[in-house]
């Protein structure tokens, strides 16, 4: 989980920003690539792919609801830092395409994100 999440903060939610984002955090942006493709492999006949179920699974870690270990690919992490992530980073392809995921995957982010009041600093 700790590895996710610096993939989903792209490197650092404090870091400074700068002209050319992919350029202040290469290890970040490489990272988010591999997410990515891992996450969109095709599902094999008998198991489904544990990238897209983590996916489509984790929760926030400000939530009240009891956080439940039925399912394994589970974890918790802070939207409001992911969402402050992903606002700083909309000039990147991938981070665009994370959103896209997550917002299409994850009804848990989609709830988090609608609910926001300051969404136009997404879009």
């Amino acid at each position: 989980a700790a590895g996710l999440w610096t993939v989903f903060t792209l490197g650092g939610v404090g870091s400074k920003a700068s002209a050319q984002p992919e350029q202040c955090s290469p290890l970040a942006s490489q990272s988010l690539l591999l997410l990515l493709v891992l996450a969109n492999l095709t599902d094999a006949p008998d198991t489904p792919n544990p990238y897209r179920q983590a996916i489509m699974s984790f929760k926030n870690t400000q939530d009240n609801t009891a956080f439940s270990s039925s399912n394994p690919h589970a974890f918790q992490i802070n939207f409001n830092s992911l969402y402050t992530a992903l606002c700083e980073q909309q000039k990147s392809d991938q981070a665009t395409l994370l959103l896209y995921m997550l917002l299409h995957q994850n009804s848990n982010v989609r709830t988090y994100v609608l609910a926001r009041t300051d969404i136009e600093n997404l879009v």
